[in-house]
């Protein structure tokens, strides 16, 4: 082999190395997320801009403000796309079982989504949970729900107890199926029976 023929060969296997090197890089956070409050952990406290199905709040949502409730956040990527369409029509078609029809439950649906965006898709499908606009995508991070590179959020949901700990996490909460909502309703009665 000439000197030339094995230069080339050698810058052929560094690109290949590189690739492959590369590709593993990329490929291990979406197999194995880490990070994110865990059970027993206190939630991270965050204030976003919040929208109801009756418009825009004039007051942000600040987590710590909801103590002495149980809290479900529910991160999902987009508004009106078909999987987050599902997801917070079976919310709503479901409240009274899913979240004691609200009493002493409060649902925080969070995306990156600008808050005139979820108020009036929660006006349009008159959804009776709060929406949060995460535009940032900080509480993204600090929950660790945010995709790598794209400014949208996980489909992940955590249930925190009065006390701010995080008593369940869903990751990924799997928007169609069944057993996902009963997991959320099992976990949602727990948590609100032990405080």
């Amino acid at each position: 082999m000439t000197s030339r023929s094995l230069r080339s060969l050698a810058a052929f296997a560094a690109v290949l190395l590189l690739a492959g090197s590369a590709g593993a890089q990329t490929a291990a956070p979406a197999a194995a997320p880490a990070g994110g409050p865990k059970v027993g952990d206190m939630a991270p406290d965050f204030t976003l801009p919040a929208a109801t199905m009756g418009g825009v709040s004039q007051t942000p949502v600040k987590l710590s403000d909801l103590r002495g409730q149980t809290v479900v956040i529910a991160f999902y990527p987009r508004a009106r796309t078909r999987g987050c369409t599902v997801q917070m029509q079976t919310y709503r078609d479901q409240f009274a079982t899913l979240f004691n029809g609200g009493q002493g439950v409060t649902v925080l649906a969070v995306s990156t989504d600008p808050v005139d965006t979820i108020a009036a898709w929660a006006k349009d499908e008159k959804f009776p949970m709060t929406f949060l606009s995460d535009r940032e995508a900080t509480v993204g991070q600090l929950y660790d729900v945010k995709y790598p590179a794209m400014n949208l959020l996980r489909r992940v949901l955590f249930v925190i107890g009065p006390d701010g700990r995080v008593t369940h996490v869903m990751r990924p909460f799997a928007e169609l199926s069944s057993d996902a909502y009963t997991e959320l309703r099992e976990a949602v009665a727990k948590t609100r029976a032990t405080n």
